[in-house]
């Protein structure tokens, strides 16, 4: 699918990365709405941009695409609850299995293991959606048209459906990134980990201004 294609977009979360990525497809052109569990916590983000705002079912229902990014922590939990709405839909997960116990060392604590992901709890408890992995190793300043030194940095995504991978690969190319198949979502466990390394840095010494790049002779 074409980048050029208008798809209506519902990004399913509240906090700053929800905010940056509906931002970001609203100013490509996308159809936009917001969602928070009980649909008034958008309130004033909704006025300021005029990105309308609704509770996770009405705007998964509504969506053509759907964008999951809320706390890791309920990812699944909340996936289930719009299963229905979701299925048959592209659905792209952009959030880590960061636990709630602190970091060790500057080091971000998963409540995954090596042999399991994120991802694959999302697609289990929406089995009907076309999960994609996207947007989960990088900050938010940095999701939507990124601009470095090297040039165009690497999102590297995966999930079940080609179709689904190919239709977000073409939402970031547009968006200014290279992307990188990692193939079915049990490519993840090889994904996920890479936000811990994207954090490391800056938890460490407080540097936050970088991405990835995936470099091939």
């Amino acid at each position: 699918m074409s980048s050029s294609v208008s798809l209506k977009v519902g990004v399913l979360g509240s906090g700053q990365v929800a905010q940056v990525l509906a931002k970001g497809f609203a100013g490509a052109g996308h159809p936009v709405q917001i969602a928070s569990r009980d649909g008034s916590k958008l309130e004033e983000f909704s006025a300021a941009t005029g990105i309308a705002a609704g509770t996770f079912a009405d705007v998964a229902a509504w969506a053509d695409l759907i964008v999951l990014a809320v706390k890791g922590t309920v990812a699944a939990s909340v996936a289930a609850a719009v299963a229905s709405q979701a299925a048959g839909k592209v659905l792209i997960d952009v959030n880590n299995p960061i636990a709630d116990a602190p970091p060790e060392d500057g080091i971000l604590r998963y409540f995954t293991g090596p042999n399991d992901s994120l991802l694959e709890h999302v697609q289990a408890a929406a089995p009907l959606a076309h999960c994609v992995k996207a947007w989960s190793c990088v900050g938010n300043a940095f999701m939507i048209h990124p601009q470095f030194p090297g040039g165009r940095p690497t999102m590297f995504i995966c999930g079940n459906d080609a179709g689904a991978k190919q239709t977000v690969a073409a939402i970031l190319d547009g968006f200014g990134w290279d992307s990188e198949d990692i193939g079915s979502a049990k490519g993840a466990r090889a994904i996920e980990p890479l936000c811990q390394l994207w954090c490391a840095p800056g938890m460490q010494r407080g540097q936050w201004t970088h991405a990835f790049k995936l470099l091939k002779l």
